[in-house]
């Protein structure tokens, strides 16, 4: 299936000059939300798999999915101060600025083998950030996967030394 189809371009959100990649009609389409997870569960599915980690919000939609399809846990990662237990922080760099991330000091048991999936990979700092939190709670990140991956903005030079798989790429 062309995923392509369903995903719709958003001149100037949030700011002028950008072009924002909106995936809620995939999302509205049963058929390409379905050929998303599979698309991911038939990559992932023989990789023994503990963990899928995803950040706040729209890596949400897709890594609890495919946590099911899985049969693995699933790991939310949030900005700061949304999580309720203890938590371990990885802040990093923005265009315009900083930002922190959490996860539960307990999300990741060592050893366990981690996906981080997340709707898209722009520059790569959300990306590097959640790996750094994975391989502190000593997981090993077997990849990071979006479904959408802005290859000219190099995120994937950020995460150097981990692999990235995207189904659509722009």
């Amino acid at each position: 299936m062309d995923l392509k189809k369903y995903i719709r371009d958003i001149p100037d959100f949030p700011k002028k000059g950008i072009i924002f990649k909106d995936i809620t009609p995939l999302l509205q389409n049963p058929a390409s939300f379905r050929a998303t997870i599979r698309g991911f569960a038939k990559r992932y599915r023989n990789q023994r798999i503990k963990k899928v980690v995803s950040m706040d919000a729209r890596g949400f939609i897709f890594g609890s999915a495919l946590a099911v399809e899985l049969n693995a846990g699933f790991v939310p990662v949030r900005k700061k101060g949304k999580l309720p237990w203890k938590t371990i922080a990885a802040t990093y760099e923005l265009e315009y600025g900083t930002d922190t991330l959490e996860i539960h000091k307990d999300a990741v048991l060592p050893g366990e083998r981690v996906l981080i999936l997340d709707d898209l990979l722009a520059t790569g700092g959300t990306a590097k950030a959640v790996v750094d939190l994975v391989k502190k709670l000593k997981g090993i990140v077997v990849e990071i996967a979006c479904v959408i991956e802005l290859t000219f903005l190099n995120g994937k030079k950020k995460v150097k030394g981990t692999k990235v798989y995207s189904l659509i790429q722009y």
